[in-house]
């Protein structure tokens, strides 16, 4: 069984914790907050009252912080975790930060002889509580083998998303789809209540079409990541749609951001010619789009 240095422990650090603790390991737990130290301590961890601290004695050191800067001073700072690291121990940043702050920590501590990679997760605290994160791994395949053990006693799920860094990135990513897709969600079923509709109703008939299954696994496969373009569903009938709920919308008093949002970008698709194109040609477009201002 490992040592583990844990820094954070907050609504999400304090489950995770605790779930590593009752995987066999020893944890030695950080955080400002003298309550989430002492509930660490009832739940079977070492309380320890400095990043240092919590360093001393790891084999591994976790930091689940909320931003960039305070995971480097936790790391870096003056009573940082690296001033007593192990040169032999492996840094895991769980943390939701840029990820260009998480190479340039990497960087940092690689500079100082240490190990890091990044393992952000995904789920909720709910999740956390019951040990079934899902974790964004980003390290090299060594590193990922080695921080298994201790990754799988706090989610059921280790996906491997390349070297370090790429956690960071997979995590932003997944982030930027499920906070804009819970606004429009929210836009779309106000409008629907609006035009009184039965809520139960909206969200029962949206289950079933692209609208609430997302289009990665709808849409997606079959056209525009399978370089087909045809028309299921063109990009000229989407937006004279949009443009409908847009009007409903401005006639019931609603407001949708989103919506008014998407609307520019179909009428790029339109001015680009691909109205007759299939929807997902969207996709297709932005990509031409940012692959041409990289060759400039």
């Amino acid at each position: 069984m490992a040592t583990v240095g844990f820094i954070g422990l907050g609504v999400m650090g304090l489950p995770m914790t605790r779930n590593i603790i009752n995987g066999g390991h020893t944890v030695r737990g950080f955080d400002l907050n003298e309550a989430a130290r002492t509930q660490h301590e009832s739940n079977g961890g070492v309380a320890v009252t400095s990043a240092a601290q919590a360093a001393q004695g790891a084999d591994f050191l976790i930091t689940m912080l909320p931003n960039g800067a305070i995971v480097r001073d936790a790391l870096l700072g003056a009573d940082g975790a690296s001033k007593s690291m192990s040169k032999d121990a492996l840094h895991i940043d769980m943390s939701t930060i840029h990820p260009l702050e998480c190479d340039e920590i990497r960087t940092a501590l690689s500079e100082r002889g240490y190990q890091s990679m990044d393992a952000p997760v995904g789920r909720t605290s709910v999740q956390a509580i019951d040990g079934t994160l899902l974790v964004m791994a980003g390290g090299t395949p060594e590193q990922i083998e080695r921080a298994r053990s201790v990754l799988m006693c706090m989610g059921d799920t280790v996906v491997e998303c390349g070297g370090p860094g790429m956690g960071a990135r997979m995590k932003i990513i997944n982030n930027l789809m499920s906070t804009v897709v819970n606004a429009l969600t929210a836009e779309a079923l106000t409008l629907a209540d609006s035009l009184g509709l039965s809520r139960d109703l909206a969200i029962n008939v949206m289950s079933g079409t692209a609208a609430g299954r997302g289009h990665m696994t709808t849409t997606y496969p079959g056209k525009v990541l399978s370089n087909d373009l045809s028309p299921v569903f063109m990009v000229d009938l989407a937006r004279k749609d949009l443009g409908i709920a847009l009007a409903v919308g401005e006639q019931t008093g609603v407001s949708q951001t989103l919506a008014a949002a998407a609307a520019l970008v179909y009428e790029e698709a339109q001015a680009n010619g691909r109205g007759a194109q299939d929807w997902t040609a969207l996709y297709a477009m932005l990509r031409k789009k940012h692959l041409d201002a990289d060759s400039i």
